[in-house]
Parts: structure tokens; sequence; C-alpha cells
């Protein structure tokens, strides 16, 4: 029995977001995460994100066979280009000028492994995100809250990086950083009813 069986199931990932997310649907868990090369080399983006997701996944899961252990991977798309998560006050400014008054994706891909029973599942969401014309001004004050540091594309669609964006056609939470719905409809389809989803 594994060090974390007292757990329903393990998010490697370290992101609030996700936490919170999963937290609120009713879901129990322990946070194991690991520091995994985001790195890919496949053809398409979501084949790019579901590859690292998958490996945040089982650098985790080989480690706890015993558990469920579930890992996401988020990333915004402008003009078919990735934009990653800025690395300094400058980096956000070009990011959020990039982004101003333009459509632009966002893409969550999970992955779940439960290495003992063999189950594994997996897959991605996009959501389009029109942002609005940001002045100068807009562009300083956001950097100035440091919310958009640590943030894909330099911004936080559920705190302050709200006040950025015109319209979302799609499912928050996949901005957000993990698509919630997607997750319990593929696990229903998987057999799971809502409760053993819940104390899986």
């Amino acid at each position: 029995m594994s060090s974390c069986s007292l757990y329903l199931m393990i998010l490697a990932s370290s992101s609030p977001r996700r936490k919170e997310i999963l937290k609120n649907a009713g879901f129990q868990f322990t946070v194991v995460s690991k520091d995994v090369p985001e790195i890919s080399n496949r053809k398409t983006i979501p084949e790019r994100i579901t590859e690292i997701a998958d490996k945040k996944c089982l650098a985790v899961a080989t480690e706890f066979p015993d558990e469920y252990v579930l890992a996401a991977d988020t990333v915004v798309v402008l003009d078919n280009q990735i934009i990653g998560k800025p690395k300094n006050a400058k980096d956000a400014s070009l990011m959020l000028r990039a982004l101003s008054g333009k459509q632009h994706t966002v893409l969550t891909a999970y992955s779940l492994h439960h290495i003992k029973k063999n189950i594994h599942l997996q897959n991605y969401q996009t959501t389009t995100v029109q942002f609005k014309h940001l002045n100068n001004e807009d562009i300083v004050w956001y950097i100035s809250t440091k919310e958009p540091l640590d943030k894909a594309g330099a911004y936080g669609a559920q705190e302050k990086g709200a006040m950025l964006i015109e319209k979302i056609e799609g499912d928050f939470f996949t901005v957000m950083g993990f698509p919630l719905a997607l997750f319990i409809e593929d696990l229903k389809k998987a057999g799971k009813t809502i409760e053993e989803i819940l104390t899986m």
C-alpha cells in the first residue's frame, strides 16, 4: 500500500487553479508534483500538450502504481504559436501587447493513470478567448499586480485578468487550467458513476 493511500487521488500538479477546480468539484486528493521538461516533438499542438500532460502524470504514477494520478498541461496559442509563461515583467508586457484586441485559443490536456488497474485516460479541450484592446496604462497596471508572471499567456482569466477579456467561447475551466466537464464525461464513458468518480 502506498504512502498516499489515505487519499483518493493524486494531483501531479502544483497549480493552485487546478487544485481549486478539483476541490470545488468535490474531489479528494493530495498533491505530488515533479519537475518534468515541457518538451515534445509531436507535430501538432494538441499532440504536444497531451504528451506533456502524460509525461507529468507518469512521472508520479510510476512511484504510486496503486493510486489514480491526474496531471494536466495548458497552453495559450496565438497565430499558431504557443505563448508560454513570461520570464519577467518585460516579457509579460510583450505577450499582453501581442494578445491585445486579438482572438487566441487556450488548450488544456489532461492525463489520468492507474498503473495497477491498467487505466489510462487522456484528452484535451480548446477554448477561444477574445481580448479587449489594451492601452499602455492597462498593461502597466496589470503587470504591477504580479498576477501574470506565473501564468501561460501572462494572464489569469479567473482573477484580475478577467478585466482584459472581451469574450470567451467554450469552456471557462479550460482557460483556468483544467477541463472539468470533459474529464467527468470521459470518466462516465469509461463506466464511472458520479459517486465513483468522486471516491475513486
